[in-house]
């Protein structure tokens, strides 16, 4: 597990940092973990030294190409730290209480998928799910909250599958995605993390939010209907605006056992212009991903974020405007989820 895994220090990101005399930066304040203890150690002491949260990069687009997409999304991760570390450490937020672990070592797997056919992208995103469960499952048992940034959405898989393990039982999920992801089982890739979850009897009950109704195939539905997943169309809730979203967020919720956990999944292409692999003009605006994020934090049975498929270089202006674009938008969903956790200084969720 240990070559799997890039653990950041204190010095890691020193070179994006912007300080400024008089004012404290969240990267001044983030925790890391133990260089030298073995990652399960290294995470109990964390919790024991007051982290409830673990920052994780997985710096792959294996996945959205093996689904035959756009890659760039190996670049989600870093342009979310570099805006992240350099928020203000105020009031508003305790980052004294986050671990920034580091990212998923995948430079060798990203250097092996270069002109690769789909059948060894498929192979290497299967080797991707080998290596982040483990370190999922070691943060999930040692009673820390994952939230994970960078790469394709196949890293739902992994998510779900280390947090029924750490459950000893199926678990819940909510994804805010035009695309329910439930692909066939076909080979491993970004549009079936969801199927093999179920296939693999991770994942119970399972909402599609603001799934859009024309970019899913008919036989995608009926395998989503057979499935018994549950839907919540973009069409339903922003064209025909049939119900308060947030109210049938609740509602759903309300039918689930409040003893099972939910993982938070947000596939970064339901959001309109966000630069990603399957760029989306037509979508939900950034203020209501990050109320979907806050609402659903708000709530103690959930167990992790997990925002997918940024992909700057997608942006139509370039890369540097994708970097900043992403970048804002990703710390802006964390930051919700959070909030939605009551991790201002001395506020509790309400």
């Amino acid at each position: 597990m240990s070559d799997a895994l890039i653990r950041y220090q204190a010095a890691s990101l020193a070179a994006f940092q912007q300080l400024r005399e008089g004012e404290t930066r969240l990267g001044q304040v983030l925790r890391y973990a133990d260089a030298v203890l073995p990652l399960a150690e290294a995470l109990t002491a964390a919790k024991q030294q007051g982290c409830a949260f673990v920052l994780l990069g997985v710096p792959e687009d294996i996945g959205p190409r093996a689904n035959l997409g756009q890659g760039g999304s190996e670049l989600g991760w870093q342009a979310f730290i570099r805006k992240f570390i350099n928020l203000q450490h105020n009031e508003f937020l305790d980052g004294s209480q986050i671990l920034l672990l580091g990212e998923l070592n995948c430079a060798d797997l990203q250097q092996q998928s270069q002109n690769a056919d789909v059948a060894t992208l498929r192979s290497l995103c299967a080797e991707i799910d080998l290596r982040l469960e483990p370190v999922l499952l070691a943060i999930f048992s040692a009673g820390l909250t994952p939230i994970v940034i960078g790469g394709g959405h196949n890293n739902s898989l992994p998510l779900l599958s280390a947090l029924a393990k750490s459950q000893q039982q199926a678990v819940n999920c909510i994804n805010l995605d035009p695309h329910a992801d439930f692909r066939l089982l076909e080979g491993r890739h970004s549009g079936n993390g969801f199927s093999y979850a179920k296939a693999l009897g991770h994942l119970n009950h399972y909402l599609v939010m603001g799934l859009h109704e024309l970019k899913n195939s008919a036989s995608s539905l009926a395998q989503i209907k057979k499935a018994g997943v549950d839907l919540l169309s973009y069409q339903q809730l922003f064209v025909r605006e049939q119900a308060p979203w947030p109210e049938l967020l609740k509602l759903w919720l309300s039918q689930r056992d409040p003893q099972q956990v939910f993982g938070i999944e947000l596939d970064t292409d339901a959001i309109t212009g966000m630069p990603v692999s399957a760029y989306n003009s037509c979508g939900v605006s950034v203020q209501q991903a990050e109320h979907f994020v806050y609402l659903l934090a708000s709530q103690a049975q959930s167990r992790y974020l997990h925002l997918a498929e940024a992909a700057p270089a997608q942006h139509p202006a370039g890369l540097a405007a994708g970097m900043n674009d992403a970048g804002q938008i990703l710390t802006a969903l964390v930051c919700a989820f959070l909030f939605g956790k009551g991790q201002s200084f001395g506020s509790d969720p309400t």
